[in-house]
């Protein structure tokens, strides 16, 4: 393991996947940005670094008692010592992790590319260590809350959060199981197929729906997202956050 100073974090709280983690190009003016004095760096295998960016399970004990107490956070001229904070790499990709006390990484955050640059060189040479995990699974099933990294490739951070709410109200819809609403929102995304549609059962509609809204973001997407979370508080909120205005 090896140390760095002075690196800027953007912590990302409670994301379960990599892409929402956002690299640092999507940074914006208005995320908090913070400052760790001192950070310890460890490299890992590939495996466990997937397992790290695409969970919220808990890290390996080993892993946890070798960074416990190694890095300092910089506020307002005092040097807070975190429990466990630490940057993993595989050598290929980078996550600065802290578990806020915990075993689990519930806070991430990418690094700035010069950063970036200078973790790839510190271990350049250095073996990966193995580290022993229950339960590592590499074959982590998505859904409609955790949406395959496929079909959020080539988006844009906004159009990510977007179709997440749209996704959690697709989600909500499902559980109302309220066959002539799944079948309007699908008229709406499909007028075409409106004689169509109102012969389908619910699990049809709501599948087809779920198979086509997967794919892509458009402004047919961002349509439908503005109208089905309208009258719904919390999404609402949720769209007025990413969005910055009302839903209309």
């Amino acid at each position: 393991m090896v140390d760095m100073r002075d690196v800027w974090i953007n912590w990302f709280e409670g994301e379960e996947n990599g892409y929402n983690v956002c690299e640092f190009f999507e940074w914006r003016n208005d995320d908090k940005i913070e400052l760790l004095d001192q950070v310890v760096v460890v490299k890992i295998t590939s495996d466990l670094f997937y397992h790290i960016e695409n969970n919220l399970a808990e890290l390996p004990d080993e892993l946890l008692n070798d960074v416990y107490q190694k890095s300092y956070l910089r506020k307002n001229n005092q040097r807070i010592q975190l429990d466990y904070c630490f940057i993993a790499t595989d050598g290929h990709g980078i996550i600065a992790v802290d578990t806020l006390g915990y075993k689990t990484p519930i806070r991430k955050s990418r690094l700035t590319p010069r950063q970036e640059q200078i973790v790839y060189e510190l271990v350049e040479n250095l073996d990966s260590k193995e580290y022993p995990i229950d339960g590592l699974d590499l074959g982590k099933e998505y859904h409609s809350l955790s949406l395959n990294p496929a079909y959020m490739n080539g988006l844009t951070r906004k159009e990510r959060q977007l179709k997440q709410l749209l996704f959690m109200a697709l989600d909500q819809l499902y559980s109302t199981r309220n066959v002539a609403e799944v079948r309007y929102w699908y008229t709406e995304w499909q007028p075409t197929k409106y004689s169509e549609i109102h012969s389908m059962s619910f699990e049809e509609v709501w599948e087809s729906l779920y198979e086509e809204l997967k794919h892509g973001w458009t402004n047919q997407h961002y349509h439908l997202c503005e109208a089905i979370v309208k009258g719904q508080p919390f999404f609402e909120k949720l769209w007025e956050l990413e969005h910055g205005e009302s839903v209309k």
